[in-house]
C-alpha cells in the first residue's frame, strides 16, 4: 500500500520498534539515497552504515551483532575493501547472526550462488521497487528468503537443468580467474590451497566441456554465468 505519490505507508505493529538496518554500500550516493527512502517510513531505521566487509563486521561489534541490527543490506562489489561474499560468511559466524540481504546490480549466476552459499538470506536488485525491497527486509529479519524475480528464475532454470551446474565455489573461482589472477593468488584470495584450486578447475574445465583456461572464462561469459568489471 502507498500514499497518494506512490511512497509506503506500512508502520510498525503497536508495540514494536522500528526493524534497525545496517547499509554496506561502496558508493555514498547509493547510501544516502537508501537512507532517505527509509526514512520516509515509520517501519524501517537505518542504524549504521559501512563502506566495505570490514567495517561492517566492526559496526556490528559496536552495536552488539544481531542485538544491535536486525538486518545487514549488503552488496556485493565493495571496492578495494572486503567484498559481500566474504563478509557474508563472516557475519554468518556471528553468535547469534543477522540476516543478510544482498542488495547489488549482477544477477549472474556466479554472483547469486557465491552470495546464497555464503549464506545471505535473500537476493535483492538495485533496481527493485522501494515497496519490493522494503518488503524484502521484513521477509529477512523473519528469517524468509527474499528473491527478485529474476533471481528466482534463474535458480529454477539452475534446478531445470540437464547438463551440469557449477557450484558456488567453482563459479567463484571461475570469475577469480576471469579477473586474472593466477593459482596463487586465488588461493590467497579464497583462502584455499593451490591443489584445492586446481582441483576445482579440473570440474569446471570438465562441466564446461574445454580444456584450459581461456575457454573455460570465454564459454563462461557467454552463458552469462560471471561478469568481468
Amino acid at each position: 500500500m502507498g500514499d497518494r505519490d506512490g511512497r509506503p505507508t506500512r508502520g510498525p505493529v503497536p508495540g514494536e520498534r522500528p526493524l534497525r538496518i545496517l547499509l554496506v554500500d561502496d558508493h555514498p550516493v547509493v547510501r544516502h539515497g537508501l537512507k532517505a527512502m527509509f526514512a520516509e517510513r515509520t517501519d524501517l531505521e537505518v542504524v549504521a552504515e559501512a563502506e566495505d566487509g570490514r567495517a561492517a563486521l566492526e559496526a556490528l561489534t559496536r552495536r552488539g551483532g544481531a542485538a544491535g541490527v536486525d538486518v545487514v543490506l549488503m552488496d556485493l562489489r565493495l571496492g578495494d575493501g572486503m567484498d559481500g561474499v566474504a563478509a557474508i560468511r563472516r557475519v554468518t559466524e556471528l553468535d547469534p547472526p543477522p540476516p543478510v540481504l544482498v542488495l547489488t546490480t549482477y544477477d549472474t549466476d556466479g554472483d547469486i550462488l557465491a552470495a546464497v552459499e555464503a549464506g545471505a538470506t535473500g537476493y535483492m536488485l538495485k533496481d527493485a521497487p522501494p515497496d519490493q525491497l522494503c518488503e524484502a527486509v521484513h521477509a529477512a529479519a523473519r528469517g524468509q528468503t527474499a528473491l527478485a524475480p529474476g533471481v528466482a528464475n534463474r535458480l529454477m532454470d539452475r534446478l531445470r537443468s540437464p547438463s551440469p551446474v557449477l557450484s558456488g565455489r567453482e563459479l567463484e573461482i571461475l570469475g577469480l580467474l576471469a579477473r586474472g589472477l593466477s593459482n596463487r593468488a586465488i588461493s590467497r584470495e579464497l583462502f584455499i590451497s593451490e591443489a584445492t584450486v586446481k582441483t576445482h578447475l579440473v570440474h569446471v574445465f570438465d562441466k564446461l566441456g574445454v580444456d584450459n583456461r581461456t575457454a573455460a572464462i570465454t564459454t563462461a561469459l557467454r552463458r552469462g554465468l560471471i561478469r568481468v568489471d
